[in-house]
């Protein structure tokens, strides 16, 4: 008797899912999508609401549970970090991180910042206040908007970067405080994309993450912290790797360290 195959493609192209990080949105992400639509990758760029580690994360692994099939997580800056916590769902195969923050299991950003020099940034945030429901209030920060160009996007267009000042989405402060609930590369492949010319998270800071996270490294030497839109070939290059190795190896076993 012949048994009908209820699975006819059993290793499906996993969805991208692309996580954006602090004082931007998933527009970002506009030239890596086209890029990864072309080769016919399905790819979503979910809101990141950007009030903490835990909350943010949280949400991540809700867009995560209703997608059907596997899905590799992208994250790009504190991006990097959620997808560390949330790609521990099982549904997730591969982790991109992309000028980002890798944090280990019980490890917070500001500690994880500590064993490196103060970047550019640190000097250029501006604090503001907002609302809590319980009637307090909490603190969020952007970057000023005179020093958003050459701190977060130096090798993007005058014009736009003058956009994305002015447009910026802050990030509550309790995200550098909340330590990292697990580290999902422990168990899951990742790659890396290091930006050698980043002045919001030291590269140094970038390549020691992905280091200890074993990923599967490229540098690009000349490139800033905003590399999905100034270099968004080479960043959906990286992710296609992923999402290839990954589709032929599904299956296989991913060693501890």
């Amino acid at each position: 008797m012949t048994t009908l195959n209820p699975n006819p493609n059993p290793n499906p192209t996993p969805t991208v899912v692309l996580v954006h990080g602090a004082f931007s949105d998933a527009t970002g992400w506009i030239g890596v999508i086209a890029e990864l639509r072309s080769s016919g990758i399905p790819v979503i760029a979910p809101p990141n609401p950007l009030r903490g580690l835990t909350w943010d994360a949280a949400h991540l692994a809700s867009v995560l549970a209703q997608l059907d099939g596997p899905a590799v997580l992208v994250g790009h800056a504190y991006g990097g970090a959620l997808i560390t916590v949330a790609g521990t769902a099982e549904n997730v195969v591969a982790l991109v991180y992309v000028a980002a923050y890798i944090p280990q299991e019980g490890e917070t950003l500001d500690r994880l910042q500590a064993g490196f020099p103060p970047s550019p940034l640190t000097g250029h945030l501006k604090e503001w206040t907002y609302p809590l429901r319980d009637g307090d209030s909490a603190v969020e920060v952007t970057i000023e908007v005179t020093a958003f160009p050459s701190v977060f996007a130096a090798d993007v267009p005058e014009n736009v970067a003058a956009a994305l000042a002015a447009a910026q989405r802050p990030l509550a402060t309790a995200a550098f405080t909340e330590p990292a609930s697990a580290a999902a590369w422990r168990t899951k492949p990742s790659w890396a994309l290091v930006a050698g010319a980043d002045r919001t998270i030291d590269p140094d800071l970038q390549r020691s993450g992905a280091t200890r996270a074993g990923a599967t490294t490229v540098e690009l030497p000349n490139t800033s912290h905003a590399a999905p839109l100034s270099e968004p070939t080479q960043v959906a290059a990286l992710i296609r790797d992923a999402v290839r190795a990954t589709t032929a190896t599904r299956g296989g076993t991913r060693r501890r360290r």
